[in-house]
């Protein structure tokens, strides 16, 4: 397994960061802390100079397991599930835009909030619907660019629909896509799940990607999971990719939490 940790390109609504803006400047700075990989959240791709962006990752030997897309949700309001046909079109549009980006790092894309949530009123199998015809757009798409998609499982807090990684599997089984993987994060399993080590055993198929935070969302080792026995799970299933840290920057700023991750990811023998 390979040690990542996530980075944005702008302000963000979505708290659960280290490091934002200054992305170039930033994956210096995650290389130089020891870390693997960069997860790069990007809103819209077409505001970046994308040449410069591949020329960082690449002058600091860093990989990028996944583009998060999260921010087309939080900051625009674009879904695959919402009830106006318009706003699903530009949602895939947006994540089209997304897989030629990853393309360029050979990296997966999240697909995590821009599902969105069934608005009040709306038929939940409808909606389930709209979404499924929004991602086989995108996975036909990806499979152009050789680009694989994950799937994320949300809290019930976030999303009212897909919070497990079972009903992550029955989606992905009805999408019916090859490149569909599941993403598998701690926090919002804890929530969830029964048993998080169980879930991520009857998962072991399906799992891509992994992100990492402790119960309170804080970096391992500040809340109750153990991370020890999970990332023992994770070599018995013989999970490869990069455990991704995706955490509120505390218990304190300025990047140390960025620190105290790789301390705690070390300690962890991720490797």
């Amino acid at each position: 397994m390979k040690k990542s940790i996530v980075v944005s390109n702008a302000s963000t609504i979505f708290s659960a960061l280290d490091f934002k803006i200054n992305l170039e400047e930033n994956i210096e700075k995650i290389a130089s802390l020891g870390f693997d990989g960069a997860e790069l959240h990007v809103g819209n791709p077409k505001d970046l100079n994308v040449e410069n962006v591949v020329k960082a990752i690449k002058e600091n030997n860093l990989e990028v397991p996944t583009i998060g897309t999260g921010q087309a949700y939080t900051e625009e309001g674009l879904s695959f599930s919402d009830s106006n046909e318009i706003v699903r079109k530009k949602a895939v549009e947006r994540i089209k835009d997304q897989i030629i980006f990853a393309s360029r790092f050979n990296s997966q894309v999240t697909i995590g909030s821009i599902m969105g949530k069934i608005e009040e009123g709306v038929n939940k199998t409808e909606a389930e619907e709209w979404a499924i015809d929004c991602l086989r757009k995108c996975t036909e798409f990806a499979k152009e660019y050789n680009v694989r998609l994950t799937l994320e499982p949300l809290n019930r807090y976030e999303r009212n629909f897909i919070n497990t990684l079972n009903e992550g599997i029955e989606f992905i089984k009805r999408v019916g896509a090859s490149n569909l993987g599941l993403l598998a994060d701690t926090f919002h399993m804890n929530i969830e799940e029964i048993s998080i080590c169980d879930s991520i055993i009857q998962a072991k198929d399906y799992i891509t990607h992994v992100h990492f935070a402790d119960s309170n969302r804080w970096t391992p080792g500040y809340g109750h999971l153990d991370f020890a026995k999970i990332v023992q799970t994770l070599k018995k299933i013989g999970y490869q990719g990069h455990v991704s840290a995706e955490a509120l920057p505390l218990p304190d700023s300025d990047n140390n939490c960025a620190r105290l991750t790789i301390e705690a990811l070390n300690k962890l023998n991720i490797s």
